[in-house]
């Protein structure tokens, strides 16, 4: 019975005793029974919508989890959250919308659990944000949770070859460039998107839900699962089950978001070429689990880890691969059989990472999707941090896709993303340039809204290799070339950023780790001094995170002001 009890901690809060006769009667009215209150209260916090093409299949997931939890012996209760999809918010006021939903997902699921004392959680959902808006939640309640994401939209298809979102947006440089037909980009649109799941590159969802996996709190091989496959469907009634045993056993997000766990997931975001967001979310939940993570540790691992997956958009094969050669899986048995990795780490399963990894039989040797450390796409990983007078909390830059690691050129200024996007489409950019996107930071635009408009225009004109980019925005997955994001301080707060001025020459070198603008000390200060601020009249949820929103350097988090 004292056993019972346990498994129940929160939720006999509710349930038992004379005076919770009014929460039993509420409980009864959406169909629960006698029975059901004597068995663990599962919260299964779905992002499910139809607009998203992430979402539009989580509520045949969603079933799956709950058959999972029944058989186990607990009683589903599902509610859901926002959930925006970045691509449509992409290029307008939307995308500005976007990093304010993570905070909000995770306050949003803080709120339902803690007011109707779940016991445990499943968390379900795929797209950008709001995969580490429910992590943080998880790492912020601290109560027994588990991760199922929706899978991996499949790769386009154009006669032999495959495609992806990332095509759509590169083509709108090349139509305007008149390297394509009006026809061809409209082939390139009704073909790259062909059904429900996350976008099908290592953009940002694919990279967060592998990380996710990697940091133990989704099932092993769950993550690279195809949103229209069967394994879907079985992973998702797995988690279910697991999650009541995680709940018997104590386990909770706190004993797997260590800080080794952090270590391991930057070490496989290293290896696949994942988005630069990733530096971003990995922060802000480090940050909800209580472990000391910085920019700092992000280069550190990333100089030592090699990259070793060939995935789109910076490569040739899309995640749908990945998952048909062995998925995470195969990527961390790679790196742990070259001492990259921490196999002592725990999992949501209840075993180690080296536990988990010696079950994994590779399903073949004859691929060339993930590669062996010995013989890697680079050396190094593919996340580089800048730093230098004109980012001196730091910058991060993807090598993935990535061919010129120097740039020195003269900037060519823009306040905002729409005139920088404007001015590409018109031919205004010349070789050479350094185009400045600022005023777009987390408090700035207010939002970090993702420059992928930008930066796929840019490739689609046929000058990717031929300038470069900084902003203290930052980037959609989807981007290649050499684009450096998240300058902190930024703009809005007075960083240098916010006084380089058309004409100023300014470097990049990504194999230094520097950026830099070439002024004297004396000029930049002087101008930092006799800035000011701008002024942007802000109403609702905007107003209100450009006042509570962190620098990028520390993950764009929200916090009380001081």
């Amino acid at each position: 019975m004292e056993a019972e009890k346990a498994l129940r901690h929160r939720s006999r809060k509710i349930v038992e005793g004379v005076e919770r006769a009014p929460h039993r009667s509420l409980l009864r009215a959406v169909g629960l029974s006698d029975e059901d209150f004597t068995k663990p209260l599962i919260g299964l916090a779905n992002s499910w919508n139809e607009i998203v093409p992430g979402h539009i299949h989580l509520r045949d997931v969603s079933a799956r989890v709950k058959e999972g939890v029944r058989e186990a012996g607990g009683v589903p209760l599902e509610f859901n959250t926002i959930a925006v999809c970045d691509g449509i918010a992409m290029g307008h006021e939307g995308m500005r919308y976007s990093l304010v939903s993570r905070e909000i997902i995770a306050d949003s699921i803080e709120i339902m659990a803690m007011a109707h004392g779940f016991d445990a959680l499943v968390l379900l959902s795929s797209c950008d944000k709001i995969e580490p808006g429910m992590i943080m939640a998880s790492a912020r309640l601290n109560i027994p949770s588990i991760f199922v994401n929706g899978g991996p939209m499949l790769a386009g298809r154009i006669g032999d070859k495959r495609c992806g979102v990332g095509d759509v947006f590169e083509a709108i440089g090349k139509y305007s460039s008149g390297e394509i037909t009006l026809q061809e980009l409209r082939e390139i649109e009704l073909k790259a998107c062909p059904g429900p799941g996350s976008c099908s590159g290592l953009y940002t969802a694919n990279t967060m839900a592998i990380l996710i996996e990697a940091l133990g709190l989704s099932l092993p091989g769950s993550s690279t699962a195809p949103a229209v496959s069967s394994e879907r469907l079985i992973h998702a009634k797995n988690a279910g089950r697991i999650i009541l045993n995680a709940l018997e056993n104590g386990l909770k997000p706190r004993d797997i978001l260590t800080f080794e766990a952090f270590e391991n997931a930057i070490a496989v975001d290293s290896a696949i070429g994942g988005s630069t967001n990733a530096v971003l979310h990995l922060l802000a939940i480090a940050h909800e689990a209580g472990v000391k993570l910085t920019l700092d540790e992000f280069e550190k691992i990333s100089s030592r880890t090699p990259h070793i997956a060939d995935l789109a958009p910076g490569g040739k094969y899309f995640v749908e691969d990945l998952h048909r050669v062995g998925g995470v899986p195969l990527i961390m048995k790679y790196l742990m059989k070259h001492g990259l990795i921490n196999g002592d780490a725990l999992t949501i399963n209840g075993k180690t990472v080296k536990e988990n990894l010696n079950e994994f039989k590779p399903k073949s040797n004859g691929q060339d999707v993930v590669r062996d450390p010995s013989n890697p796409i680079h050396e190094r990983g593919a996340i580089v941090v800048l730093k230098g007078n004109l980012a001196p909390e730091g910058a991060v830059v993807k090598l993935a896709g990535v061919k010129q690691f120097k740039h020195i050129g003269r900037a060519k200024i823009f306040d905002s993303e729409e005139e920088a996007f404007k001015a590409v489409i018109n031919n205004q950019i010349e070789d050479g340039d350094v185009l400045v996107v600022r005023y777009e930071g987390p408090r700035g635009g207010p939002g970090m809204r993702e420059m992928l408009s930008i930066t796929a225009a840019i490739v689609g004109k046929g000058i990717g290799e031929k300038v470069a980019m900084i902003t203290d925005g930052r980037f959609s997955g989807a981007t290649r070339g050499l684009m450096v994001g998240h300058i902190s301080p930024e703009a809005a707060v007075g960083g240098p950023i916010a006084v380089v001025k058309n004409g100023d020459i300014i470097g990049i070198d990504v194999k230094e780790r520097k950026i830099w603008v070439d002024l004297p000390d004396s000029e930049l200060e002087k101008r930092l001094r006799e800035w000011k601020p701008k002024k942007k009249h802000l109403t609702g949820v905007l107003a209100r995170y450009a006042k509570l929103f962190s620098s990028a350097s520390i993950g764009a988090i929200s916090r009380p002001p001081v």
